[in-house]
């Protein structure tokens, strides 16, 4: 875990039970879900395997040790778990290098979190070196910390990560607002019993208790949020 500003506390906008809120980041706040598949595409084609499209909808939200793990299982490739995983973020880093498109309302929100004051972690399955090219684009000052796939011994669908992320900020994950998208990233965030926004990405999340479905960021703001955790 990397703490990027001084932690918030649990200071909150006046009357709300919003304690903090817990964001994703590939394919929540940056449009990439997509870089990471066409990059585990390439890699592959270049060992010799083409992976099938159903696939995607597999390794999509998770770590990368089970994702490049069952493609490596799937295809036979003759490479090890260590290796793939260095040929994957060298070659994700590549892409957004030339280009991070943020996601529709992702700016709009954080710079709105940010003027209230609510403490806003970064949560990602993706690996520290990623995260930290990302943060450079998504602006460092609008989170109070950030917490990394390769930080954590179990990483999402466990519940360490936002777990970790909502005692870094002093707040009850019960109190916390959580924007992911992907089935992987919301059962992690349900299991450490915060609020969830779900924004999907690449394959549907159906409704549940404690969970609430957009189709885009910008249908969130703060009293959106606020709402979802009301007293």
């Amino acid at each position: 875990m990397t703490t990027t500003v001084p932690a918030l506390g649990t200071q909150t906008a006046e009357g709300s039970a919003l304690q903090a809120v817990l964001l994703d980041m590939d394919g929540t706040l940056v449009d990439t879900e997509g870089f990471w598949w066409d990059v585990e595409v390439e890699v592959f084609a270049g060992l010799g395997h083409a992976l099938d499209d159903s696939w995607r909808h597999v390794v999509v939200g998770g770590p990368m040790t089970r994702s490049a793990g069952f493609l490596i299982e799937a295809t036979g490739a003759d490479i090890t778990l260590a290796e793939l995983t260095v040929l994957l973020n060298d070659g994700f880093e590549d892409r957004i290098a030339r280009t991070l498109p943020l996601m529709p309302g992702a700016a709009r929100l954080l710079a709105e979190l940010a003027a209230h004051g609510i403490p806003t972690a970064l949560v990602s399955a993706s690996h520290r070196r990623i995260i930290d090219r990302i943060l450079t684009s998504l602006g460092p000052q609008h989170f109070s910390l950030s917490v990394a796939g390769d930080e954590v011994e179990r990483t999402k669908p466990h519940p360490d990560p936002y777990l970790l992320a909502a005692a870094g900020l002093g707040a009850d994950p019960a109190r916390c607002a959580v924007i992911e998208d992907t089935a992987t990233g919301v059962a992690a965030a349900e299991a450490a019993g915060c609020h969830v926004v779900a924004v999907p990405s690449v394959a549907p999340i159906a409704p549940a208790v404690r969970r609430t479905i957009v189709t885009s960021l910008e249908e969130v703001d703060l009293p959106f949020l606020q709402g979802l955790v009301a007293l």
